[in-house]
C-alpha cells in the first residue's frame, strides 16, 4: 500500500522519538514546538506551563498518548558548559527531574547522533529544573549499553512521621528529595503487594497517601520554591530476586504508575539508606520495579542542601528506542488537545 498523504500545510506537525527505560515510556519531542524562552530551566518550565500546556496534553493524553505517558523536551542549555537542557512532562504537568528520562534521553541523543560524542564513555551535561545532572553512558560494540547519571543533591526531609490516611488509618512515612519530593511507605504496612496484579490498588493507596501527606507536612525546598511540592508516593518492599536490595513502586502525578524503579526515587532512597547507615558511600544497591526491571543506585559522596545533610547519588539503568513518530493536529478536531481516562 502506497501512502502519499501529507497533513495540510496549516496543521501543526510534531515529531518524536519513542523510547523506554526499564519499561517506563519516554516520548522525546524533537521537532515542531515553538521556542521556549527563559534564562533558567525553571523559567523555561514556567513558560511552558503557562503557554504550552495544550501541547503537553496533546502529546501525553489520548488519543496520541495515555494516562501513564511521559515525555521530554530538549531545550538549549542555560549553563556555559551544559550540553543541553530538558523539560519533563506527564499526565498532570511538567516535573522537575526524571531519572528514567535522563537515561532514555542520553541513550537516544547518542544513538541517533543528535549529539555526537566519540569513545566508549561519552558524557552529557544536562540542565534540568532541579539542577545539573551529568549522564555517563557506556558504549559497547557501537551501541549505548547503559547510562549512569549523577543526580542533584538528595536528602531526607522528614523521617519516621505518621499520618492518618482516610480509609487506611495511621501509617509511618518518610519524605525525601531526589530531584523531586516523595513520600516513602512500606507496602507491608498497607497489606499490598508490588506486582502487576496490584496495579489498581497501588494507584488508589498511593494517591490517598500522597494527599494525606500533603495536608500533614508542608514542603519547602531550601534552594527553590518551584521544587516545593510532593510529586508522588513510593511503596517499598522486599525484592523478588535475592540478588537485589528491594522492590518499589512509585505512584506519581495524577495517579501515574512508574514501570521503572524511578531514578529520582532511587536517588532519594540513596539518601535515606545512607542516613540510616544501611549503605556506605559508593556501595551499590539494586532496586526492582513493578515489572522486575532494575536500576542500581549509589550514594557517591556527602553534600548538603541548606541545613539538610545530603548525598550526591548516581543511578544506572538501560534504555531502548522503540520507534519514531510524526503527529499532526487537525484544527477542526474537537479533541485535538487530548483527553484522559483512568
Amino acid at each position: 500500500m502506497n501512502l502519499h498523504w501529507k497533513p495540510p500545510a496549516e496543521w501543526p506537525v510534531i515529531r518524536t522519538i519513542e523510547a523506554h527505560t526499564a519499561g517506563e515510556p519516554l516520548r522525546i519531542i524533537v521537532d515542531g514546538l515553538p521556542p521556549i524562552p527563559g534564562d533558567t530551566i525553571l523559567a523555561k518550565r514556567n513558560y511552558a506551563r503557562r503557554h504550552l500546556d495544550h501541547l503537553r496534553t496533546t502529546l501525553m493524553w489520548e488519543p496520541r498518548g495515555h494516562a501513564d505517558m511521559y515525555g521530554a523536551i530538549p531545550v538549549e542549555p542555560v549553563t556555559p558548559d551544559g550540553d543541553l537542557g530538558v523539560l519533563f512532562l506527564h499526565n498532570e504537568g511538567f516535573s522537575t527531574m526524571c531519572g528514567h528520562g535522563i537515561i532514555a534521553l542520553a541513550t537516544v541523543l547518542l544513538e541517533t547522533g543528535m549529539i555526537v560524542r566519540e569513545g566508549d564513555a561519552p558524557v552529557l551535561r544536562i540542565d534540568t529544573p532541579a539542577g545539573r545532572v551529568t549522564a555517563r553512558a557506556r558504549r559497547e560494540e557501537g551501541r549505548i549499553a547503559r547510562v549512569a547519571f549523577e543526580n542533584v543533591p538528595s536528602f531526607v526531609y522528614a523521617a519516621a512521621r505518621r499520618v492518618d490516611v482516610p480509609g487506611i488509618g495511621p501509617i509511618p512515612y518518610t519524605v525525601a528529595f531526589g530531584g523531586a519530593f516523595y513520600a516513602f511507605v512500606e507496602a507491608a504496612d498497607l497489606d499490598v503487594g508490588l506486582d502487576p496484579s496490584d496495579f489498581r490498588r497501588l494507584i488508589d493507596l498511593g494517591t490517598r497517601i500522597k494527599h494525606a501527606v500533603m495536608a500533614d507536612l508542608p514542603l519547602v525546598h531550601p534552594d527553590a520554591e518551584d521544587l516545593s511540592f510532593l510529586y508522588g508516593t513510593i511503596l517499598t518492599g522486599p525484592a523478588q530476586d535475592p540478588a537485589h536490595h528491594s522492590r518499589n513502586v512509585c505512584v506519581f502525578a495524577d495517579g501515574e504508575v512508574d514501570r521503572s524503579p524511578t531514578g529520582t526515587g532511587v536517588s532519594a532512597r540513596a539518601a535515606i539508606h545512607y542516613a540510616r547507615g544501611d549503605v556506605a558511600l559508593d556501595e551499590p544497591f539494586t532496586v526492582e520495579s513493578i515489572l522486575g526491571t532494575t536500576m542500581t543506585g549509589r550514594a557517591v559522596r556527602e553534600s548538603h542542601v541548606g541545613t539538610f545533610p545530603a548525598v550526591i547519588p548516581t543511578v544506572t539503568g538501560q534504555a531502548s528506542i522503540v520507534g519514531q513518530a510524526e503527529w499532526c493536529v487537525d484544527p477542526n478536531d474537537p479533541l485535538r488537545h487530548g483527553f484522559i481516562l483512568r
